[in-house]
């Protein structure tokens, strides 16, 4: 195995026990799956590894599914043995999710991944869980809709369920939670549920479909999902703004807001981002705190918005605005924004990146964004800050040397002290990466014990044998 690729920067879960299938639950999933069940290393480390700091852990074997069936009958071999099963979208989480600290056989939807329905007429697409939001907005070209969930990363749609995720366009359509219609389940037993009818709303017994919305593959195996399309806006329009710190630039947007404009996007870049970004992308945007933006409705529409909030912007010091209207240009425009993790890391030649993000009332974002600065170059980081200002969700990419034992206990102090601070101002731990390993430790405290007791309960009812991805979320004891 690549040995940089095993360094480890945080520490893995330690004592826990290894379950792996026996030697006759290999020989049945190879009976059934043939060359889609792997144990090669390369494949293991692959499926053992995500975009977090964790040292890999592999799981024992790597079944790739087409349909739910199949999944299904992967559960059902496992739970004979209690053999852990881990879900794997494309392995772009961050917190740890899908590490095997236990072994076990990992679940790679990357092969099932149809788009089964668009119903443009009901505002919905049914699609398997390992179709990718690009895959989905592909299949959706021509039919006046888009699926407006964005992330960044391009993340299968079962992976973005299983972690809530959210992203730029969240401020106007939501996370991942409120353009969930309806899932296709498989349990514990093996047995496959529907938790919801296509149906806008319901009042009929309880939100399944919420309840396994953020689990992180610990309560079941999500195999379809069916997931909220919205109609392409009459007209959309981008602009880039700088300003003169990065209070002034939050404030800009928690202004706006509200005032009531329906901004389509609001993330804030801070200077060190950008340079990041100029020097990664050869743009020569001006290195200041910077605010991407996107209005959409009719030109008219457009037109009121963006004079509101260039009047706001001016009055917290912000300069001119750059626009773009075609889509050539709106891409120009926000690319060095999709680019910011990866054009972060060339920051420091050889680092890694320990990336942790916060979410705060909007009311307390500025005052959070600017103690967390603070902070920074108090204690003498490496660390980019952008983020989803528009909804109080910032990410804070801390760069160190993986064999700097230093480097590596100040990052994860920022980290602690990032967390309570958020807590501080009445926000949470984590507003878009999720619990997995990292978090754990912060539930109590945000959730109090009662309630984390309960979280406890639902996961053995769930899951009483602990297989789905165990060791994440909440202890199972």
């Amino acid at each position: 195995m690549n040995a940089h690729v095993m360094d480890p920067v945080r520490p893995s879960a330690a004592g826990t026990r290894r379950r792996a299938p026996s030697a006759e639950l290999l020989a049945a999933l190879r009976g059934r799956f043939a060359a889609r069940l792997s144990t090669a290393d390369s494949v293991l480390l692959q499926h053992g590894s995500d975009e977090s700091s964790y040292r890999p852990q592999p799981p024992d074997a790597v079944v790739f599914v087409h349909d739910t069936d199949e999944a299904a009958f992967v559960v059902k071999a496992c739970a004979a043995e209690r053999v852990p099963v881990i879900a794997f979208g494309v392995g772009s989480s961050i917190e740890g999710h899908l590490l095997a600290v236990e072994g076990g056989v990992c679940i790679d939807f990357s092969q099932m991944n149809e788009v089964l329905a668009i119903r443009t007429d009901d505002l919905t697409a049914t699609v398997q869980a390992g179709t990718t939001r690009n895959q989905l907005n592909a299949a959706l070209a021509g039919t006046g809709f888009f699926f407006s969930v964005d992330p960044g990363a391009d993340a299968s749609i079962g992976g973005m369920v299983a972690t809530a995720a959210s992203g730029t366009n969240t401020v106007r359509y939501g996370t991942m939670r409120d353009n969930v219609v309806s899932l296709a389940v498989v349990t514990a037993q093996g047995e496959v549920i529907r938790t919801a009818s296509h149906a806008r709303k319901s009042s009929a017994g309880y939100n399944l479909t919420q309840l396994f919305c953020g689990s992180e593959g610990t309560l079941g195996l999500i195999t379809e999902a069916t997931v909220r399309i919205h109609p392409h806006p009459e007209v959309v329009a981008a602009a880039v703004v700088h300003f003169p710190s990065v209070r002034a630039a939050v404030d800009c947007v928690i202004e706006s807001i509200q005032l009531g404009v329906p901004l389509a996007r609001a993330e804030m870049l801070d200077a060190l981002t950008i340079q990041a970004v100029n020097a990664h992308s050869r743009t020569t945007l001006a290195e200041k705190p910077t605010l991407f933006l996107e209005f959409a409705g009719s030109q008219a529409q457009i037109d009121e918005q963006a004079a509101v909030v260039r009047e706001i912007a001016s009055g917290h010091g912000g300069g001119a605005f750059q626009w773009a209207s075609l889509q050539e240009e709106r891409s120009r425009l926000w690319t060095p924004r999709h680019h910011a993790y990866f054009a972060s890391l060339q920051l420091k030649a050889g680092s890694r990146s320990m990336t942790t993000d916060a979410c705060v009332p909007l009311s307390a974002l500025a005052s959070c964004v600017e103690e967390t600065l603070d902070d920074i170059a108090a204690h003498g980081l490496l660390a980019p800050v952008f983020g989803h200002v528009g909804d109080g969700n910032f990410h804070c990419l801390v760069l160190v040397d993986p064999d700097a034992p230093d480097e590596v206990a100040a990052a994860e102090a920022f980290s602690h002290r990032l967390v309570q601070r958020s807590l501080g101002h009445g926000g949470t731990s984590t507003g878009e990466h999720g619990v997995g390993l990292h978090k754990m430790q912060y539930l109590v405290e945000e959730h109090g014990a009662h309630a984390v007791a309960l979280m406890r309960s639902v996961k053995r009812a769930f899951d009483p044998q602990n297989i789905f991805n165990p060791g994440k979320v909440v202890s199972f004891s």
